[in-house]
């Protein structure tokens, strides 16, 4: 029959895609050793085949029973007790039976031939006889391959050269190394010397010195000459999987240190792509080459890094103990804890470079891990990311991630997660513009200067010259405003969506305080359309009481927040706000809640220092006064911030100098303890506690009540320093704290007097004073006291 196969013509050659030619090539391998493979296992069956027909000789049915028949008593019983009931068949079933009997060739029969079952039994015919009848099926071997050779010419003509290719032989091979198998398991080992702890330890320290040294060589051939030395790095990894029992956790835990420091200094400042195939065919210089194979060596050990240490996190959180047990399950805990550390400097350190993403799906979910030293770790990288990303890209990431970890959790997670929203710089990038964008541009000439100025040929010259500057510019310059407003916009929607989600379902949740302080912090950014939702909602949770006094401080702070930016067009009314801040100011103190007067500060700020016109002053004379009380009861920071808000007080509002008086202004009594500021009757009481103050142990408290007392005044003797009325409240606030057991200003150092003698005689000027006691001492004879005997005679 005629070959109707085409050879396919060049062109369709050139059309055919490298990928199907070398799949085409690995299929034709593929074959060729499967069917090698077959022909030997076809080849292993026959030999053991005719080895056991060879040593197995069948023997008929009859002389099976005939020996039976010659056992021992017992195996008759035993044969009559499992034999069928033959009473209860019939005629014709047991004589089928005698028959299939007679026929049960399968006891009989050689396994090894290829008769069918039911054939009827030659009689005199051998064991080896049948096995002469199977047909032979020839060992063929399989055809040598021929490698050409450069032809040899001579007289005669050319004569061609050949050389046979080698051919491995499989089965012998695999026949030595079975033998090898069975003579190592034969070979019984000498038992080793049996070692003294001491030196055990001392066998110890020179391995772990060794590897030490090692792993010293490898990185600093690595760091010194990275293209040339990329490969050490898998040598460097295989450490990794050190498996010898002493020395293995230290000897990973260095190799995990060591390959984060050298992927932070060799990594590049860009993130490497893939090469197309049309990059790959092409050809380059050795340079470009060489940097491209440092490229993919580098982020393929990286990439087998990062699985290392994941798995290694994932072994100590599922309790999963390896095959090998050369590390025991405590000392996972170890290696967990140096892979979480490794992982956060990546983090921080390479947000820019590849797999940045999985490390931030490892990262966010050990924030919320049980144990307290992974979680601070996890949640200061993430912190410290959000404050060093200026692009957002990075933050976008991780707050996507962290978005999904509360709703995939059903927002069962800790209070820090949510906490570290506050650490996002788009507040800072959107109010104060950057020294890039705050930087003049360069100006370039216009056609006119060019026309006046220059000449044609300058012209030409200067026009090239800008253009190639223009692109320089692009080039260098930062991601635009647009870009970063883009990004920012979208992780602000994705952090509001996580907060109002809280705020709908899980009102009663302990991550409500952070979301309120995240509300605080961003609700000028909110969009004008949900102001008056969440206005509602704030006020609905003020006014159920089930929130703590710095939550509610919180929930004012927000509102406040959203009233005095966009809210500014909104028409609402926040008395009840200012009510409950006025009610709630009496639960502060100098114990733990000193620390929430800088919530305080904050609130009292935006309702009365930013929104002046719309406050009465009536509610501006309540505020003063319990402001002034509650000066008494807290540490010298907050009443100094106190104070300092007191004096914005008083220059902001006119006729607050009512309460500098002692005669009251109106009808009626102060009533301290009603909870509504605008009918306390504020005006017919003075401030009283600045006179305590003044007295204060804390010389700047000290100042600030004198300066109060004397109404406030800019100039004068009464004026305070400029270094303090240039500085807001809370910012007092924090000079002036004393959580590091200081005193600010530093207490003066008290040189030791001499202390005076006491002359016993005419000491007194009353001289029968004197006498007095000049007769006593002569009188009294000093004894030792005996505590002892008087007891016993008290007891007797």
């Amino acid at each position: 029959r005629k070959n109707t196969k085409r050879v396919p013509s060049f062109r369709k050659l050139l059309r055919t895609s490298q990928i199907k030619l070398d799949n085409k090539l690995k299929n034709k391998q593929y074959k060729q050793k499967s069917a090698a493979k077959k022909y030997r296992k076809e080849q292993k069956k026959l030999r053991e085949a005719v080895r056991d027909a060879v040593s197995k000789k069948p023997f008929p049915l009859e002389e099976c029973k005939k020996k039976q028949v010659g056992k021992s008593g017992k195996w008759e019983e035993k044969e009559e007790e499992d034999a069928l009931p033959l009473d209860m068949m019939d005629e014709d079933d047991l004589k089928l039976m005698e028959d299939l009997a007679q026929k049960a060739s399968f006891l009989t029969r050689d396994l090894s031939s290829n008769e069918p079952v039911h054939v009827k039994k030659r009689k005199h015919e051998s064991v080896i006889e049948k096995y002469e009848k199977v047909p032979r099926r020839l060992q063929t071997e399989p055809e040598k391959e021929l490698i050409h050779l450069l032809p040899i010419k001579d007289k005669t003509g050319i004569i061609p050269q050949a050389v046979e290719k080698p051919v491995l032989n499989v089965a012998h091979d695999e026949e030595e190394d079975t033998e090898d198998m069975e003579e190592a398991e034969d070979f019984n080992e000498e038992p080793l010397p049996i070692l003294t702890p001491e030196e055990m330890a001392a066998e110890r320290r020179k391995k772990l010195q060794e590897r030490k040294m090692h792993i010293a060589a490898l990185a600093s051939a690595i760091l010194s000459e990275p293209d040339s030395n990329i490969k050490k790095l898998k040598e460097l990894r295989a450490m990794l999987m050190e498996q010898d029992p002493n020395v293995a956790v230290i000897v990973r835990k260095l190799v995990m240190v060591s390959l984060m420091e050298i992927f932070k200094d060799v990594a590049p400042s860009y993130k490497i792509r893939p090469l197309t195939e049309a990059e790959k065919a092409t050809k380059v210089k050795k340079e470009t080459q060489k940097l491209r194979e440092f490229e993919e060596g580098l982020v393929s050990q990286y990439k087998f890094y990062l699985e290392n240490l994941e798995q290694t996190i994932k072994d100590w959180k599922q309790r999963k103990l390896k095959k090998s047990n050369v590390i025991s399950l405590k000392a996972y805990k170890g290696l967990a804890e140096v892979a979480v550390k490794c992982l956060c400097e990546l983090l921080v350190a390479l947000p820019h470079f590849n797999f940045h993403n999985n490390i931030i799906v490892l990262i966010v979910p050990l924030m919320n891990d049980p144990s307290k030293m992974i979680s601070e770790l996890c949640v200061e990288a993430v912190k410290k990311l959000f404050k060093q990303d200026k692009l957002g890209y990075a933050s976008l990431g991780v707050v996507k991630v962290i978005s999904g970890l509360v709703r995939g959790r059903n927002y069962d997670v800790r209070p820090e997660v949510l906490k570290v929203f506050l650490h996002l710089r788009i507040k800072e990038v959107e109010l104060q513009k950057d020294s890039e964008d705050i930087a003049p541009k360069k100006k370039f000439m216009t056609y006119k200067e060019k026309r006046k100025n220059l000449s044609r040929m300058q012209r030409k010259w200067k026009k090239a010259e800008e253009k190639l500057e223009r692109e320089l510019l692009e080039a260098e310059a930062s991601e635009s405003k647009e870009k970063k407003l883009k990004l920012h916009t979208e992780t602000l929607n994705i952090v509001f969506v996580t907060y109002f989600r809280i705020l709908k379902k899980a009102q009663k949740s302990p991550l409500l305080p952070a979301v309120l302080e995240g509300l605080a912090k961003f609700a000028h950014l909110i969009n004008v359309e949900f102001f008056d939702d969440l206005l509602i909602v704030l006020h609905s949770l003020i006014a159920s009481g089930d929130l703590s006094y710095r939550e509610s401080l919180h929930c004012i702070l927000s509102a406040f927040h959203i009233l005095s930016g966009q809210g500014d067009v909104l028409n609402i009314d926040p008395m009840k706000f200012y009510t409950h801040l006025y009610k709630t100011l009496f639960s502060l103190h100098a114990g733990g809640t000193n620390e929430d007067i800088e919530i305080v500060l904050q609130c009292l700020d935006v309702m009365f220092a930013k929104r002046r016109k719309q406050v009465s002053q009536q509610r501006a004379l309540a505020f003063l006064k319990r402001l002034s009380i509650l000066a008494l009861h807290v540490l010298p920071n907050s009443s100094v911030g106190i104070l300092a808000t007191n004096r914005i007080f008083m220059q902001t509002f006119p006729k607050m100098d009512l309460l500098l008086d002692n005669e009251s202004q109106g009808s009626g009594v102060y009533l301290p303890e009603l909870e509504e500021p605008e009918h306390c009757n504020a005006q017919n009481t003075a401030l009283w506690e600045l006179h305590l103050l003044q007295r204060h142990y804390h010389p700047t408290v000290q100042k600030f009540a004198s300066h109060l007392i004397a109404g406030a005044p800019t100039e004068g003797s009464g004026a305070l320093p400029l270094d303090m009325t240039q500085r807001s409240a809370t910012e007092l606030f924090e000079t002036y704290c004393m959580k590091g057991m200081t005193f600010n200003p530093p207490v003066a150092s008290v040189t030791p007097r001499r202390k005076d003698t006491f002359s016993q005689m005419n000491s007194f000027v009353d001289e029968e004073l004197n006498k007095q006691l000049q007769h006593v001492s002569q009188t009294v004879a000093h004894k030792p006291l005996d505590f002892a005997k008087h007891l016993k005679e008290s007891s007797l």
